[in-house]
């Protein structure tokens, strides 16, 4: 996976510039605990593990670096497009696969592509497995609770 590796030395340059601390380690938190689950996820439904990875480590970049979730799923696809052109690591089509998922990983009622998906639960198992002892949020219970059945955990 040296494309992932890749690509985490420029996300952790871009989270070390984020000045208040406990902002920095929610973020290194999040994106590498999304980027745990989507390699579990990934593996267990049979899809391309690095591209989710590489989707799961961009999803939230946006919202950290900028302090704002306002559309933060479509604006954090831009700046990932950004990142992986200026990197040269994917295909034009893999560039296109991870930022739509990641433009998309906010709506969890909706039904994607097989990349989307993966994302979308990695997220929600991230935020729901993080800590345990904040109550599910209403949006991904549905989620959730398939996520559960799916690895045996009902």
């Amino acid at each position: 996976m040296g494309r992932l590796k890749e690509l985490r030395k420029i996300v952790d340059q871009e989270l070390l510039a984020i000045e208040d601390a406990d902002k920095r380690k929610s973020a290194y938190v999040h994106l590498y605990g999304v980027s745990l689950s989507a390699t579990l996820i990934s593996e267990k439904r049979k899809t391309s593990t690095e591209l989710a990875c590489m989707a799961a480590m961009l999803h939230d970049l946006y919202a950290y670096k900028s302090g704002s979730y306002e559309d933060h799923a479509h604006k954090g696809a831009e700046l990932a497009r950004n990142i992986l052109n200026g990197l040269g690591l994917t295909t034009a089509e893999e560039t296109e696969a991870i930022c739509a998922a990641i433009s998309r990983h906010d709506d969890k009622h909706t039904i994607d592509g097989p990349l989307d998906e993966v994302l979308k639960d990695a997220d929600v198992m991230h935020h729901c497995l993080n800590d345990l002892s904040k109550p599910v949020k209403d949006k991904e219970i549905g989620r959730y609770a398939a996520l559960r059945k799916e690895f045996g955990l009902h």
